[in-house]
């Protein structure tokens, strides 16, 4: 293999992710709103035509269109270009940090389904099973392929994950009288333990409450009001526990 081989397959991994990440950012808008996610054109949501095909080249067609509709001038969500932008840069990430062809395509998989379900959850405060369950089958096929974990690992974390967040949601609830833990993070949590292993769990809850409390921490320091009754997204600092344990491993421990 030349010096050259791995620039060329995180290229070619960039580009795959920017054509993911054109189906991500759509399915990141329909799903939401209950919408078929293969049937159906792009249209704009300004005057409702088809798309032409150059509009929907990723990050092109937003750049060449300057972020508007070229018919009704109506602007072009800049969720489109993000989302692309962001699966590229995944795409590049998994081929640049992993050590073989097969654990890189998986680790690209993780993170395009992660930042999808992020999204969904950071705007919506939603954590859709048609998103987490798939996530749980492919941590459980990751740790049939890799190295990484055994099945019986994987499995272990699966379950342990779901029973934990599910166990603190139902003692909040009977200790405050109201939900603390959403419905669809334990599902969440099982998908990422399955992914890491029950090993990894802690890892992934310290990473996420990490990210959360930083996230409170800015807020007060901006001056902004916070109380105990604030929503917060914790499914998307869940999703960025399972790829940071997932990238550096359990922490205390050598990879």
């Amino acid at each position: 293999m030349t010096d050259s081989a791995p620039l060329i397959i995180a290229a070619l991994f960039g580009g795959f992710g920017l054509v993911v990440g054109s189906f991500l950012g759509r399915v990141s808008l329909r799903l939401p709103a209950r919408e078929s996610i293969v049937r159906g054109r792009s249209r704009c949501g300004g005057c409702g035509r088809a798309l032409p095909p150059w509009r929907l080249i990723p990050l092109v067609g937003y750049a060449v269109a300057r972020g508007r509709c070229h018919d009704c001038g109506a602007p072009i969500p800049a969720h489109y270009p993000l989302m692309e932008a962001g699966c590229a840069l995944i795409g590049v990430w998994a081929a640049l940090s992993q050590w073989s062809l097969i654990a890189a395509v998986l680790t690209a998989l993780l993170g395009w389904q992660l930042l999808l379900i992020a999204v969904i959850d950071g705007e919506h405060f939603w954590l859709p099973d048609s998103l987490t369950l798939p996530l749980l089958v492919t941590g459980l096929s990751a740790a049939a392929l890799l190295e990484r974990s055994t099945l019986v690992d994987a499995a272990m974390g699966a379950g342990l994950g779901f029973a934990a967040l599910w166990l603190i949601g139902r003692a909040y609830r009977s200790l405050r009288g109201r939900e603390g833990v959403g419905g669809g993070d334990p599902y969440l949590l099982a998908a990422g333990g399955a992914w890491v292993g029950w090993v990894g769990l802690p890892s992934i809850l310290l990473w996420a409450a990490t990210a959360g409390l930083s996230v409170v921490l800015g807020r007060v320091l901006l001056g902004r009001r916070v109380s105990g009754g604030d929503r917060m997204p914790f499914g998307v600092f869940l999703a960025l526990g399972v790829w940071l344990t997932w990238l550096f491993g359990p922490l205390g421990l050598p990879r």
